[in-house]
């Protein structure tokens, strides 16, 4: 199932390749947290609606919970390219979220992101408890509240 996911999201983004943006344009905001080479090479995508796997097999695997908070989502991450809807996507503290999960997938590799990220929704179900998710929303409020500038990637790559 793993590899049919990954398959899927390859797909997606190739699908969408001509409406990303690199991250990039946020560098200003994102001075002294993300690497200008990080920011370069990430992607985001404003779209209606958010890209989700239709698979009854991840019903079946126990992502139910996943699938079903699917409209409370404001954006989502494949690989090096994430999808935002329009509402969210003047949000800095989103995009530096879903720069987050960027990171994750390069630092783990795709298959490992994707069964890390489905075992921990089968545990903790969509929420905070998740760690992948965890870490994203607990590094995304230190962004919000202003805390001085760190290097976002080495954060994540040593907490994974």
């Amino acid at each position: 199932m793993i590899e049919l996911l990954e398959s899927w999201i390859d797909e997606i983004n190739e699908a969408h390749k001509s409406d990303r943006r690199p991250c990039s344009v946020l560098q200003h905001q994102f001075e002294g947290y993300y690497r200008p080479e990080l920011l370069r090479s990430s992607y985001f995508v404003v779209v209606k609606a958010l890209p989700m796997p239709k698979m009854p097999e991840l019903r079946e695997a126990g992502l139910g919970d996943f699938l079903d908070n699917e409209d409370q989502l404001g954006g989502i991450t494949y690989k090096d390219t994430y999808y935002l809807l329009p509402d969210v996507a003047r949000d800095i503290g989103i995009h530096f979220h879903e720069l987050v999960h960027v990171i994750q997938w390069r630092t783990l590799g795709a298959r490992n992101f994707i069964q890390r990220y489905m075992e921990e929704i089968r545990r903790f179900g969509y929420s905070e408890k998740a760690p992948l998710e965890g870490m994203a929303y607990g590094l995304q409020r230190m962004f919000e509240k202003g805390v001085v500038s760190f290097d976002v990637e080495k954060k994540v790559v040593a907490t994974l």
